[in-house]
């Protein structure tokens, strides 16, 4: 909510804005303030400090863009109450949010932050987990790596993980090394094939057929 009058808007000053702000069309304006009873009987601004009561004080100046109005009750000359603090912008005039309203504008927007974040969670948790590789696939994989390893034979030998790797020819002259490797190379291939169907396995083993068994 906000209020305005264009005609006073180009001409205020930190002398005016006060009969500015108490224009009877302004719904911030209460009549009954104290301020209203001193401008009836023509009396000094001074005079409010004697009165007791709700009464309006201009507290800032930043003419000619801004200016902040307070609402208060005087108990005495130097006791007052703050109520309400009012802001003017470009001849605007603002309500400002008391305390509560600002505490609780923030927790309702934690609380969606955090509402969103554990629907998040729950569609992260909904999401079937996809399995990183099958069976065939790495068995697949230890088949190539084999072949790979035969065709390009390790030209160096690492005795224990962390050791500085052994030329091959002056680490094992009688191609130990390279048995070891050829015994892998056929544990890999029998891993590859263990997965096979047993009828699948014979069906490779009796290819080609027998002569006896071609169609003449």
């Amino acid at each position: 909510m906000s209020w305005s009058d264009s005609a006073w808007i180009p001409h205020l000053n930190q002398g005016n804005v006060m009969d500015y702000f108490s224009e009877r069309s302004n719904p911030f304006y209460d009549r009954s303030c104290n301020n209203e009873v001193v401008k009836m009987q023509r009396r000094s601004p001074e005079h409010l400090k004697s009165m007791t009561g709700v009464e309006y004080e201009l507290i800032h100046a930043q003419q000619p863009i801004l200016f902040v109005i307070r609402k208060q009750r005087r108990h005495s000359p130097e006791q007052v109450t703050p109520l309400t603090f009012y802001y003017i912008i470009a001849g605007v005039i603002y309500q400002a949010p008391d305390l509560a309203s600002i505490i609780n504008s923030r927790l309702q927007g934690y609380w969606w932050e955090f509402k969103d974040q554990e629907k998040e969670k729950d569609s992260l948790s909904a999401k079937p987990k996809e399995e990183i590789s099958s069976l065939f696939q790495r068995q697949r994989v230890d088949v190539l790596l084999a072949e790979l390893t035969r065709s390009f034979p390790p030209k160096v030998y690492q005795p224990k993980p962390g050791d500085k790797p052994i030329p091959v020819s002056r680490s094992d002259p009688s191609g130990a090394i390279k048995e070891e490797v050829k015994e892998e190379i056929n544990q890999s291939q029998n891993n590859a094939n263990s997965s096979i169907p047993v009828t699948s396995r014979q069906a490779v083993r009796s290819w080609p057929p027998m002569s006896s068994d071609r169609v003449s």
